[in-house]
């Protein structure tokens, strides 16, 4: 089989730069993350090239599906670039930080309505607006690598691009876990959580790109097939702790949530309780609304909720804050604006949303 990589001539969408690099293989539009020592995270050049790209190539009837990958041996994609919203932020160019989102969530928009097939393949690292260019595709491979999170309530953010249209789906209150705690999941665990259709064999990926390239229609059991199984993906963590997480993550009051997990005889559903009880207090307060509201809309108005949250966030002191621990001085050791959970009030979870 060859190896349609070294025989693709790779290049930038046109007038833009190489943050991503697109090529044609057969009737398969080729996209690839092209920041390999960000493990592709998504600055707005990557964001604009998207948008530019994958609108040309919905119009052209010589592309017949596309498929997105990331650069590196390390996954898909590590997220937005926090750090740069936190520069700007403290430079007080909150309209900047905005203005990416609002650019983000269009492409991730433009995502879930693509009017042909939009193959992800979400190996290895799979977190925030990774999730978002993945996640709303029509056919998303999961692979024995992968770690998916939306991890933003450890940076003082709320779980953006639409993803809490996908875990407020999820069965019970396993996207609540996933919501609050940060914590990364597995294939099968992307699967369970409908964040991803199947598990595929990693090694598989150019059997995959061949079958694709033959006919770009394929689904996913198709691509299992083509992939040669599911890599030995490990079982689904969330399955085998399901009946504590909807037990303790139920209901609309975050204080209450913690206080079940941190006293309950389940080890995990503690170190859970713990987890979420270290995570800005405001994110982990908002973000549970934020997911209970999703259930009742579509993507697009989860989307356009997210963009009037992110306008409240980027104001916020722990944006700033959880970043900085995070990703700039990395001592993991946040000081947010509030103690626990129990001191947010409901006012200003609505105030978040716009609302008195």
């Amino acid at each position: 089989m060859r190896n349609s990589d070294e025989q693709l001539v790779w290049e930038p969408a046109p007038g833009h730069g190489d943050e991503v690099l697109y090529a044609v293989d057969g009737r398969l539009g080729r996209a690839r993350l092209n920041r390999p020592r960000a493990i592709n995270a998504l600055d707005r050049a990557s964001v604009d090239s998207l948008l530019a790209q994958l609108t040309a190539w919905a119009h052209d009837d010589a592309v017949g599906a596309v498929l997105l990958d990331g650069a590196g041996e390390r996954g898909l994609c590590a997220g937005g670039d926090v750090r740069a919203l936190r520069e700007a932020v403290l430079a007080g160019r909150h309209d900047e930080a905005v203005a990416y989102w609002e650019a983000e969530y269009a492409v991730d928009a433009l995502i879930a309505d693509y009017p042909k097939p939009f193959v992800a393949w979400m190996d290895g690292i799979v977190m925030g607006g990774g999730v978002g260019v993945s996640a709303h595709g029509s056919v998303r491979l999961a692979t024995e690598r992968t770690r998916l999170a939306m991890p933003e309530t450890i940076i003082g953010f709320f779980p953006d691009v639409g993803g809490l249209w996908l875990l407020s789906r999820a069965p019970g209150e396993l996207g609540t876990h996933v919501a609050l705690t940060g914590a990364p999941v597995g294939g099968a665990d992307a699967v369970l959580l409908g964040t991803a259709d199947v598990v595929v064999a990693s090694s598989g990926k150019e059997a995959v790109i061949s079958a694709l390239r033959a006919d770009p229609t394929l689904g996913a059991s198709a691509l299992v097939d083509a992939a040669g199984g599911d890599g030995g993906a490990e079982a689904s963590w969330l399955a085998a702790n399901r009946s504590w997480i909807d037990e303790c993550y139920a209901g609309e009051d975050a204080g209450v949530i913690v206080d079940r997990l941190l006293g309950h005889p389940e080890a995990p559903a503690r170190e859970a309780g713990a987890l979420v009880a270290a995570r800005s207090p405001h994110s982990v307060a908002v973000t549970l609304e934020a997911l209970r509201r999703a259930a009742s809309l579509d993507v697009h108005g989860v989307l356009a909720q997210d963009l009037v949250l992110g306008s409240v966030f980027a104001r916020h002191p722990d944006f700033a804050e959880g970043i900085r621990a995070q990703v700039v001085d990395k001592d993991r050791a946040p000081r947010w604006a509030a103690a626990s959970v129990r001191d947010i009030s409901r006012a200003e979870v609505l105030a978040a949303f716009g609302e008195s």
